[in-house]
């Protein structure tokens, strides 16, 4: 539960924020932002990830002024870490209403992904 000043807390702006997510998945996009082509990609991992009948990673994502890091919640291993210059669009799907999803630049091949993670609550 998020206080209503989290935002204001200095602390916070600089540290960064932790969320505990399901990682749902990947899809590789064609461009680096827009409504529809992320609602498009969250679509296709939705699909997929209920089409594999696997349980969704659990994971802890921090925002924060550097980017993005992704950990397990389970082991802590550091998944991934994505600076703030790659990511490129964040959103909140509109249809699927629990799902937060990014696209950023992988910085080893360049090709531009979108990721996709499940919140708890919507208001999340």
């Amino acid at each position: 539960e998020l206080p209503e000043n989290w935002t204001d807390t200095r602390e916070t702006l600089l540290e960064g924020m932790l969320f505990s997510l399901k990682y749902m998945g990947m899809t590789l996009v064609e461009q680096p932002k827009g409504e529809e082509l992320s609602a498009a990609a969250v679509k296709r991992i939705v699909a997929t990830a209920k089409a594999s009948g696997k349980k969704l990673q659990k994971v802890t994502l921090k925002v924060s002024p550097r980017g993005i890091m992704l950990n397990d919640s389970g082991t802590n291993e550091l998944i991934e870490n994505v600076s703030i210059y790659r990511i490129s669009y964040c959103t909140a799907d509109k249809i699927h209403d629990k799902v937060f999803a990014y696209i950023a630049q992988n910085q080893l091949n360049e090709n531009l992904e979108c990721h996709a993670f499940l919140c708890t609550k919507r208001k999340m």
